[in-house]
């Protein structure tokens, strides 16, 4: 049987992930699993607003862009601490519409600049 949260539950939970993510957080942009780190966003403090009535937490501060630090296909993302590099929420989808985080390509080249357009996490 699922596990099944009521919405005050779920907002509840989103908000912690805000409150974990400290006044420093990044959201890292990876290959598959995060096997290299192709680009990392410093984002705002806080991270977003309130989440919403189904557990909807709409990160802010976007469009960002940061300078990719590897070559590869952009596949995963995660947030995490900015000191200490603790994950905060990981298996975050990523693609160009309909995912978690939103980039301007999913092909990413060492050096180029990657936009990140928007992140939207909605709890399960």
């Amino acid at each position: 049987m699922a596990v099944t949260y009521t919405n005050a539950v779920k907002v509840a939970r989103m908000g912690a992930v805000t409150t974990q993510s400290g006044a420093t957080a990044v959201l890292e942009i990876g290959t598959s699993a995060m096997g290299a780190i192709l680009a990392s966003f410093t984002l705002g403090n806080p991270i977003a607003g309130a989440a919403a009535g189904a557990g909807v937490l709409t990160l802010s501060g976007f469009p960002k862009s940061a300078t990719a630090a590897a070559t590869g296909t952009a596949a995963a993302a995660r947030i995490r601490t900015g000191t200490g590099g603790t994950d905060i929420i990981t298996g975050l989808t990523v693609g160009t519409s309909g995912a978690d985080v939103i980039l301007d390509s999913l092909s990413i080249t060492s050096g180029q600049t990657v936009t990140l357009n928007s992140a939207v996490i909605t709890h399960a």
